[in-house]
């Protein structure tokens, strides 16, 4: 049999076609217009998706035989706010995650009716990101729109929606709304209430690895396909992302080294922060999640690299960095604002420590240290949640560096271990369709047959304990400068 996985991304949508044994036999992305009507904002045009999909998969499967294709499933850029009317026609464009708009509607969330209280609801706090704030804003802003509102949905649930009929979501997904209640997988009453919206106008949930439905006949249609392929929910990005590098079951961590850093520990117990500082979301096994996000992460040593040095050679660059643990220049990674764990857009890119004898190549090994010493703050905060990490998997561009998985390994003090396969959300979605259609008991097992690892970094102790000590002063560096950031504004 062949599954298809679809990654539903924020500029396009990647499509991997996958069979029984987790053999890719084809991968397939189509892009899709991005619009940023003002400053700070961010939208598309759902129909855009479906779009690009129906073309993206007759390409797919044009060289398969059709008949064997058993399920299709999902990873999706989160937090989209997608609305649709009673003729279930989309009402307005999608607010993405990355859209800016909702700032006053958070402070409103976070400050008149509690961090505390929300969390309480939801066991997160209100980010402009989430689709809760963005609700509030088309209330505010655009109330005959909100008048319309039949269905909320998600970006990827819209696409599950057009190709099965059903309104559907997944738990994971759901996690970042601020909509659900995610210790007890269900929609929170008293933020629906809050927001004006009724569990009616809510998707039905899921678990990601649940069939939610069979192609409709139109769909089937458009595609190309039978009526018969089975449609699973699927996941949000990242949890599907942890499925397709097997950062499943107790205790499994994944670092994303991409543009930015993502630190992702999946767990069998529900557990929050006092801080909020991680986030915490239902998982797509079945279980749970805690996820740290940091903004510039890879994108920091291409600034580094591309804008300040003016090379693309970062290997030569890494070359002459030997000592590691005995450098005295830090620095900040933090040229986008930062979210965890400071949740602070203010925060800025620093340097410090430098003297007349600091060379060029203590300043790239600060950046690379840096961005380490930024994921160990996400490391501590799950540590005193009780989650105990001896490994993490690595995946994204700043894991083709040798050097850096090295420091990463120190820094943290656990082994980093990198597996088989790089496709992520695509390929995850893939397995999620393989275990919804009852080729695997679950999420777990599938990912043990599929995913191997071929390469682990381990740590030196004598490195890790010149690297304790740093950690120490880094961690200093921020709460000192945090006065002087905000007056930079």
């Amino acid at each position: 049999m062949l599954y298809i996985g679809v990654d539903l991304g924020t500029s396009s949508v990647k499509l991997l076609l996958m069979d029984e044994e987790g053999q890719i036999k084809s991968i397939v992305t189509r892009e899709y217009p991005l619009y940023f009507p003002k400053p700070g904002w961010s939208e598309q045009n759902p129909e855009d998706w479906y779009s690009a999909l129906v073309d993206g998969i007759k390409e797919l499967t044009k060289d398969c035989n059709k008949d064997e294709i058993d399920g299709i499933s999902f990873s999706g850029q989160m937090h989209g706010m997608v609305i649709l009317d009673e003729n279930d026609k989309v009402i307005r464009p999608a607010i993405l995650w990355n859209d800016g708009r909702t700032q006053a509607e958070c402070d409103y969330l976070n400050n008149e009716i509690g961090r505390e209280k929300i969390s309480s609801y939801t066991a997160n706090m209100a980010l402009t990101g989430f689709t809760a704030p963005k609700l509030l804003w088309v209330r505010k802003h655009e109330p005959d729109n909100f008048a319309k509102i039949k269905k909320v949905m998600l970006p990827k649930d819209y696409i599950a929606y057009m190709l099965s009929g059903v309104h559907c979501t997944d738990v994971s997904d759901a996690s970042g709304m601020l909509l659900f209640d995610v210790k007890n997988k269900c929609w929170s009453k008293e933020m629906l209430d809050i927001c004006g919206l009724k569990e009616e106008q809510m998707a039905k949930v899921f678990e990601s690895y649940e069939v939610v439905g069979t192609l409709s006949q139109k769909a089937a249609d458009e595609l190309g396909l039978p009526s018969t392929v089975k449609v699973i929910a699927g996941g949000g990005d990242q949890a599907v992302a942890a499925v397709g590098t097997g950062t499943v079951g107790e205790g499994k961590c994944n670092i994303s080294l991409g543009t930015s850093g993502v630190v992702f520990i999946s767990s069998q117990n529900f557990a929050v922060d006092d801080n909020n500082a991680l986030h915490a979301f239902c998982h797509a096994d079945g279980k749970y999640h805690f996820m740290g996000v940091m903004l510039s992460a890879a994108a920091s040593n291409k600034w580094w690299m591309d804008e300040i040095i003016g090379t693309k050679e970062y290997s030569k660059e890494q070359k002459d960095i030997t000592k590691l643990g005995q450098n005295n220049v830090y620095f900040l990674p933090y040229l986008m604002g930062e979210r965890t764990p400071h949740n602070n857009p203010n925060a800025r890119g620093t340097f410090i420590g430098m003297t007349m004898d600091t060379t060029r190549a203590d300043m790239t090994q600060a950046v690379l240290e840096g961005v380490a010493f930024a994921l160990r703050d996400s490391f501590e905060i799950a540590k005193s949640l009780g989650v105990n990490i001896e490994r993490t998997r690595i995946n994204g561009g700043g894991a083709k560096s040798p050097l850096w998985c090295k420091i990463v390994a120190n820094v943290l003090n656990v082994k980093v271990d990198k597996i088989n396969s790089e496709e992520g959300p695509a390929f995850g979605a893939a397995i999620l369709a393989a275990v919804g259609c009852g080729k695997y008991a679950s999420v777990e097992e599938a990912t043990e047959k599929l995913i191997k690892v071929v390469e682990t970094t381990e740590q030196d102790p004598d490195i890790v304990e010149l690297y304790n000590k740093k950690y120490q002063v880094f961690k200093e560096i921020y709460p000192t400068l945090k006065d002087m950031f905000d007056k930079m504004v």
